[in-house]
C-alpha cells in the first residue's frame, strides 16, 4: 500500500524569536501542500478564486481570507485554482507560543487560548472579523521594534478571539485532535463513537452509556453539541474516510465498509452531500496538489 506524504516545512522562525512575519506580493500560488511545527496566521487579499485546503477541508476564497492553524500535523495549501488576479498580497505570521508553554494560561487570555485550541483543526475567520483587524495586519510588518510587533500581534489575536462568524476547517477525526467536552456524559459517548465508528452505532447503546432514555439523550446531545447525533457520527466517519482516501490505495468500497457504511451508494451520496464531490473526485483532486517523497 503506497502512502502519499506531505512536505514538512522547516520555517525561518528561530528558537528565541517570538514571531516571523513575511509579506509577499505575487501573481500566483505555487508552494506545495505542507505542514510545520510552528503555528501560522495567514492573511490573503485580492485573490478570489484561490482554493484553500486544510486537512480534509477545501474552500474557494473571496477577496479576503484569514486562517489560523495551530497543529504541526495538519497539512495545508493555498492553490491557484481559478484565481486570475495578478496583484495578490499575502502576509504570513509564524509563532510557537500559547498552548504548550502556558503563555496564555492566565485569565486575560482565556478567549485566545480557546481560539488556539479550535485552530488545531484550522480556523477561518469571517469577513467582518478580518475587517476588524485589517489595519493591524496591514501594518504588522512595518513595526520598527520586535516588542511593538508582538504587542500588535497579541491585539490581533485578542480581537479575533472575540469575533463571531468564523468556522473550523478540518474535521476532528481527520485532524486527530483530542476529544474534549465539559459534559462527562457527552465526552463518554464521543470517545465511544471515535473508537467504534466502523461498527453499527445504535441510539440505544449510546443512550445507555449516558444513562439516559433515548429521546432525552437525543435532545441533550443536540442541545449540548449543536448537532444531531446522526450528523455527528457522519462527520466522524467521513473524517476517517478522507484520511483513508488520501493515505491509502484501498478501494472506495473497502473504505466505505471500514468506516461503518455497508451500502456503497449510501456512502457516496452522503460523502457528496457533505464534501461537494464524490469520494473518487476528492481523492483525485487532493492528490493533484500533494507531493510524493
Amino acid at each position: 500500500m503506497n502512502e502519499f506524504h506531505v512536505m514538512h516545512e522547516i520555517t525561518l522562525l528561530e528558537e528565541h524569536d517570538a514571531l516571523y512575519i513575511a509579506e509577499r506580493h505575487k501573481k500566483e500560488f505555487d508552494y506545495p501542500i505542507h505542514n510545520h511545527e510552528v503555528y501560522e496566521l495567514n492573511f490573503i487579499e485580492h485573490a478570489p478564486g484561490v482554493r484553500r485546503v486544510v486537512g480534509d477541508s477545501s474552500e474557494v476564497i473571496g477577496d479576503y481570507d484569514l486562517a489560523l492553524i495551530t497543529s504541526g500535523n495538519l497539512e495545508h495549501v493555498w492553490e491557484q485554482y481559478e484565481c486570475k488576479s495578478e496583484n495578490i498580497r499575502e502576509i504570513t505570521v509564524h509563532f510557537k507560543f500559547g498552548l504548550d508553554d502556558g503563555f496564555f494560561d492566565k485569565n486575560p487570555f482565556v478567549s485566545i487560548r480557546q481560539m488556539l485550541k479550535e485552530a488545531q483543526k484550522g480556523l477561518a475567520f469571517s469577513t467582518d472579523a478580518i475587517m476588524k483587524v485589517y489595519h493591524e495586519i496591514d501594518t504588522l510588518s512595518q513595526a520598527k521594534e520586535p516588542f511593538d510587533a508582538l504587542m500588535q500581534f497579541l491585539r490581533i489575536l485578542n480581537i479575533l478571539s472575540h469575533s463571531k462568524g468564523g468556522h473550523t476547517l478540518a474535521s476532528s477525526a481527520y485532524a486527530k485532535v483530542q476529544i474534549e467536552d465539559d459534559s462527562k456524559r457527552i465526552l463518554k459517548v464521543k470517545n465511544y463513537i471515535n473508537k467504534n465508528y466502523m461498527y453499527e452505532l445504535k441510539l440505544e447503546t449510546l443512550a445507555d452509556l449516558a444513562n439516559m432514555s433515548q429521546s432525552s439523550f437525543s435532545r441533550f446531545f443536540k442541545l449540548h453539541t449543536g448537532r444531531t447525533l446522526s450528523d455527528y457520527i457522519i462527520d466522524i466517519r467521513l473524517g476517517f474516510a478522507t484520511r483513508m482516501l488520501l493515505n491509502s490505495q484501498d478501494s472506495i468500497a473497502n473504505i466505505s465498509f471500514n468506516c461503518g457504511y455497508n451500502n456503497l451508494s449510501n456512502f457516496n451520496r452522503i460523502f457528496k452531500r457533505k464534501k461537494g464531490c464524490s469520494p473518487s473526485e476528492f481523492r483525485e483532486n487532493y492528490r493533484k496538489i500533494k507531493i510524493i517523497i
